[in-house]
């Protein structure tokens, strides 16, 4: 299966129950106030940035980095008529912001594709101001379980998703510490479980297809084993679920 196009892929992840629930806690534990300056690092498409700017109000500042010219695109189009929002491309550990003015900022899920987590989080401090509110939020990837009469062809997928598929798959685990190393204070560390009963949905959020078949012409996992255990899954009834650890943290 080819890789789905990114700025759809993330617009469908987002709108998804577990996607909204997440997202409007970690915006809601933000406490961002009207004339703040807030930061989407790694804004993406612009799923957030509607709502960051309905906290920040006409007199504050919403800004929103990405270095992808379709997801830029994308979030241009998706914040028309904002004017408090400002769309900027460039890379997270080079952030086109001037020192010291942000109030607010968060990253949702960038932090396990990053070359150098660690870089992002520096630069992050580098760009809010003492007293600044930040949120983190990424996943574990050696959390993800699915349910399978194979249970050890399901082990191998996750094992494959880790090692092979996610740059920094277990990151989730780590942002609290990755945090307190940038320079922040940690608040709040907090653990959902997204859960999956339908496997489409399933299928498009985790790549059971396309990481599968990744696995499969690896040599990670049999061909004739690895097809049945997908043909299995599509069957039903389906289970899978994963843990997102949410960071909050200030300067």
């Amino acid at each position: 299966m080819s890789r789905p196009d990114q700025t759809s892929y993330m617009l469908r992840a987002a709108a998804g129950d577990a996607g909204r629930a997440y997202k409007r806690q970690l915006i809601d534990l933000l406490d961002i106030q009207v004339g703040q300056t807030a930061l989407d690092m790694g804004c993406g498409p612009g799923t957030d940035l509607p709502a960051l700017a309905e906290r920040v109000g006409d007199s504050g500042t919403v800004i929103g980095v990405d270095r992808d010219q379709a997801m830029l695109t994308r979030a241009r189009e998706r914040t028309d008529g904002l004017h408090q929002v400002e769309i900027r491309e460039g890379d997270v550990h080079d952030l086109p912001i001037e020192p010291g003015t942000v109030d607010r900022a968060k990253i949702d899920r960038v932090l396990m594709h990053v070359a150098e987590p660690a870089d992002a989080l520096a630069q992050l401090h580098h760009v809010t101001r003492p007293g600044a509110r930040i949120g983190l939020a990424e996943p574990d990837w050696d959390t993800l379980i699915v349910d399978a009469e194979d249970l050890r062809t399901s082990r191998a997928f996750t094992r494959y998703t880790t090692e092979e598929v996610v740059r920094n798959a277990t990151i989730g685990r780590s942002l609290a510490r990755f945090a307190e190393q940038a320079g922040f204070r940690v608040e709040t560390v907090l653990a959902t479980t997204p859960v999956f009963r339908d496997f489409q949905e399933a299928d498009h959020t985790l790549g059971l297809g396309r990481n599968m078949q990744q696995a499969i012409d690896a040599g990670r996992v049999d061909r004739e084993r690895g097809h049945r255990w997908f043909t299995g899954l599509s069957a039903g009834p389906f289970y899978a679920s994963f843990t997102l650890v949410s960071v909050i943290c200030s300067r």
